[in-house]
């Protein structure tokens, strides 16, 4: 059994190590990572003084345009959720099946040290989302700036108190390019 270091020690914890090793199992202590807590995160949000973010990507073929985003969508909000587009989402706006395949893309956005949660996103209808989730800020690439979709996903949204925060795309690769390079191999 894993359980937080910050736990080592403890009387209950003593005592569970003691009824697990009757039955063969062993208790493991991970290290404790200072400065994040549950405990203060569920404070804040009875509080309402966390900022809670959300992005949506398919994550195909992960790359450092999507670990920009992440990294940059994490810096302006205390709680990031990132959305990951099913296969049928984005076989229904690409009109292609992504490489990796869904439940693999969800497991790789998970272990990204900026994101606090993952959830599938089986539309672009980003107005749901929010209405599901209750985010304060959506995140996006700056590539998407002044689409006809996005203007529209802004004005429903900022009627919300919900804002838009595009942020820089990174030039030069997307899992589009990637697919491409593969194919002239």
């Amino acid at each position: 059994m894993f359980v937080g270091s910050d736990w080592q020690g403890t009387e209950k914890w003593n005592k569970i190590e003691a009824e697990l090793s009757k039955i063969g199992c062993s208790v493991v202590y991970l290290p404790h990572t200072d400065g994040i807590s549950s405990t203060e995160l569920v404070t804040k949000i009875r509080a309402g003084g966390l900022k809670i973010g959300y992005t949506t990507g398919v994550f195909d073929m992960f790359h450092i345009g999507h670990l920009n985003i992440l990294k940059n969508a994490k810096a302006q909000c205390d709680y990031l959720i990132v959305g990951v587009s099913t296969d049928e989402c984005v076989q229904s706006y690409k009109h292609k099946t992504p490489i990796i395949p869904f439940e693999e893309r969800v497991k790789i956005v998970e272990s990204i040290q900026y994101v606090d949660e993952v959830v599938p996103q089986e539309s672009m209808d980003k107005y749901e989302a929010w209405k599901r989730l209750g985010f304060h800020i959506l995140f996006h690439g700056n590539d998407w700036r002044g689409s006809s979709m996005y203007n529209d996903i802004e004005q429903k949204l900022n009627a919300v108190g919900c804002k838009i925060v595009f942020l820089p795309h990174t030039d030069g690769i997307s899992s589009s390019i990637l697919r491409g390079k593969l194919l002239d191999i």
